[in-house]
This record gives C-alpha cells, sequence and structure tokens, in this order.
C-alpha cells in the first residue's frame, strides 16, 4: 500500500484491514497477506486526517527488493494532487507496476495510475466528485462516473473512501473464494456486493457544488419537492431564465442535466422511504413523483442496480434499533 503526506486515512487502512480479515478464515494460511505500507521514507505520515500512519518500508527497499509483488495498492486523499508532480512516487510507481501482478488504485489514487499514463485506453473509476476532472485531464482514460470499483485486465480502480473496501473484499473473492469472501464480509458487516454506483450517494452533495445562487435554489427546491411536476418549463420559470438558459446553465453548474438530477433526487427520496418507512411502493412512487411503481422500478434498476422491492428487502430499519432487517449479508 503506498501512502503519502495528505493521504485519506480510511483509503490506506480500509482495504487492508478487509484483506488483513483473511486469515481469520482461511484454513492452514496463517498470513494469507502479507501487508506492507510503503512511502518515500519508512517512518510516520501524517494523513489528512491529521492522524499518524507508519510506513514500514521505504521505495528505495521495495526497489531493491528482487521478484514480482502480488498487489501494488497507491491508496488517494487530498494530498495525491500534490504527487501527481511528485517525481520519486510517480519513477517508483512506473517502475513498480511492471512488477505486480495486479495494480490497484483507492478513491484518487486513480489519478496517479492516469499520470503516469496506466490507464490510457482501459475504464477506470474514481471518486464522484473527481471524475470530471480525470476525464478531462486523462482523454485516453474511459471514466466511468458511476461504478463502485472497476477491473479493466490487471489494472482495480475504486470510487470515494469506503468504495476501496468493496474493492479490496472483489480481491478478496478473486484469491481465496467466495465463501472466505463471505466470511469476510459477515464479520466486516459488510455486503457482499454494494448494489449500484457511487451516484446514488451524490445528490445532496451536489446540490452544494453550484454557485449560480439561482442554481442553487432549484436544486434545493428539487430536494425538497421531488413529487412536484419537476420540467425544465416549471424550473426555468422558478429561476426566472428561458428554458434553454435554465438547462445551459444548470449542466454547466451541476455536470448533469435537470431531468437527470431531478431522477437522481426522487430515487434518493423513494430510498429513505423505502429504507425507513411501511409505505407501499405503489403509495412511494407517487409521492416522490415517478407516478406509478413500474417508472419507479425502472429508475432503480437504472441507478441502484435492483427493484424497489429488492431495495427494501435489503435495506429496510428493523423495528429494533441496531438490529438488521436480514441476518446478514448474502
Amino acid at each position: 500500500m503506498v501512502a503519502y503526506p495528505g493521504v485519506h486515512h480510511l483509503d490506506v487502512v480500509g482495504p487492508l484491514e478487509i484483506l488483513a480479515t483473511t486469515q481469520f478464515f482461511v484454513e492452514g494460511a496463517e498470513l494469507p497477506y502479507d501487508l506492507s505500507v510503503v512511502a518515500a521514507k519508512a517512518g510516520p505520515i501524517k494523513a489528512s486526517s491529521g492522524l499518524t500512519i507508519t510506513a514500514d518500508k521505504s521505495f528505495s527497499s521495495i526497489l531493491e527488493a528482487e521478484g514480482v509483488i502480488d498487489t501494488l495498492i497507491v491508496a488517494g486523499g487530498h494530498g495525491s494532487s500534490e504527487q501527481l508532480t511528485n517525481p520519486e512516487l510517480l519513477d517508483f510507481m512506473r517502475t513498480m507496476a511492471p512488477r505486480a501482478k495486479r495494480v490497484v488504485s483507492i478513491c484518487t489514487g486513480a489519478l496517479i495510475l492516469a499520470e503516469i499514463g496506466l490507464l490510457d485506453g482501459k475504464r477506470a473509476s474514481t471518486h464522484w466528485f473527481w471524475c470530471p476532472v480525470m476525464a478531462q485531464k486523462y482523454p485516453n482514460v474511459t471514466v466511468d462516473h458511476d461504478a463502485i470499483f472497476t477491473c479493466d485486465g490487471n489494472i482495480w480502480t475504486s470510487a470515494g473512501v469506503t468504495s476501496g473496501m468493496d474493492l479490496a473484499l472483489a480481491l478478496v473473492e478473486m484469491d481465496w473464494g467466495h465463501e472466505v469472501a463471505l466470511q469476510v464480509a459477515r464479520f466486516s458487516v459488510m455486503y457482499m456486493m454494494r448494489p449500484g454506483g457511487q451516484a446514488q450517494f451524490s445528490a445532496h452533495l451536489l446540490a452544494q457544488k453550484a454557485e449560480d445562487p439561482a442554481i442553487n435554489e432549484a436544486l434545493a427546491f428539487i430536494l425538497d419537492h421531488p413529487g412536484d411536476l419537476l420540467t425544465v418549463t416549471s424550473l426555468a420559470a422558478r429561476a426566472t431564465m428561458s428554458e434553454r438558459t435554465f438547462a445551459r446553465r444548470f449542466k454547466e453548474q451541476t455536470g448533469v442535466t435537470p431531468a437527470a438530477y431531478v431522477e437522481t433526487a426522487r430515487v434518493q427520496t423513494a430510498r429513505v422511504a423505502l429504507e425507513t418507512t411501511e409505505q407501499s411502493i405503489d403509495r412511494i412512487a407517487v409521492s416522490t413523483g415517478f407516478q406509478n411503481a413500474e417508472r419507479m422500478r425502472r429508475a432503480f434498476h437504472r441507478h441502484v442496480g435492483i427493484s424497489a422491492g429488492d431495495y427494501r428487502e435489503r435495506f429496510r430499519m428493523s423495528r429494533e434499533p441496531g438490529h438488521p432487517a436480514r441476518a446478514g449479508p448474502e
């Protein structure tokens, strides 16, 4: 695991904890993974949280060792931008990538892989906020804006923060089989495969992104009134703009069309209702603006990857706090 100053603490320890947990479930393997945190120098590294991570090996010690390594992982974080111009780290990654059986990035670590050309001609993901940046800066990369993680050849990339744990769980399944991965998921209180993509998590965050007050007001109105008639005509009228101007400015400020954002907001509101209420799916579909259950079903498949009914079955809160609706991931 490659770390550096300003790295996101969870990008480092989250995936490593998933890999380390295999030791409790792999028979005959006392240490299924030999894990190391590496940096320019061995010793303490201050993460973006202010907490300290200790690198137990230096770049030079890894470069001097002979042979291949199984998995080379680079973490993301606020400090990743500075690493894009750090020759020591970039040279290490360029040299070690061909010596690794697989190369993995967590969150904005994908930008580092893109910077050294490792993602050229490949499909990749990163944190949803940074997807447009990566797409613009590295046009030879096919950026998947919605994937929790991607695998293209021997290159694995993940979206933001906790998705690195989802990716690590997929590595465990590849290395040790489904049953071990399932036990690690249960032990870690995770789903074996998280439904849907990262777009489902960003509607409220996206509402904080726009700088234009009129667009901000439209975003807030959509989130507060998902059941209303939210056409470009009605929203443009609220913003006192022409439809064309509103649609253009909305996409400039948010990166998505008004219709796409409305659907995202409605799915998000419906998700909460499915998780926390006993309302019927038909009633939720009407109250969130989908008009009927079939339209909501199609929207859920687009955004979450499963039907609204399956989503409720998996995620509905139990009546007793602290207990899931189901015994565990399947």
